[in-house]
């Protein structure tokens, strides 16, 4: 539980950074969390299944599993913010 909540702090983080470096895909700022906090729950579980990054299974709280959660849900929440973000600015 505690690795998901990680991801999802992480994830919104990671949507508003992503969406201050591509300003023309910007959701502005609580549609940036909004995405970036979907992106890192989906994106940090996703990865923690494949074996990639730490899941939510493993129940233990070190320094490691933390970073992977954090590196996770933040590149989750960047890459679904540059995603939909692109999709926003086709239509």
């Amino acid at each position: 539980m505690e690795s998901l909540l990680i991801n999802l702090v992480s994830g919104a983080i990671g949507g508003n950074v992503a969406g201050g470096v591509m300003k023309d895909l910007s959701l502005g700022a609580i549609g940036n969390s909004i995405v970036g906090i979907l992106g890192g729950g989906v994106g940090g579980q996703l990865l923690g299944m494949l074996g990639i990054a730490a899941g939510g299974d493993t129940g233990s709280l070190d320094i490691s599993s933390i970073a992977n959660s954090v590196a996770a849900g933040g590149a989750g929440g960047g890459a679904l913010l540059a995603v939909i973000g692109a999709v926003k600015k086709m239509l």
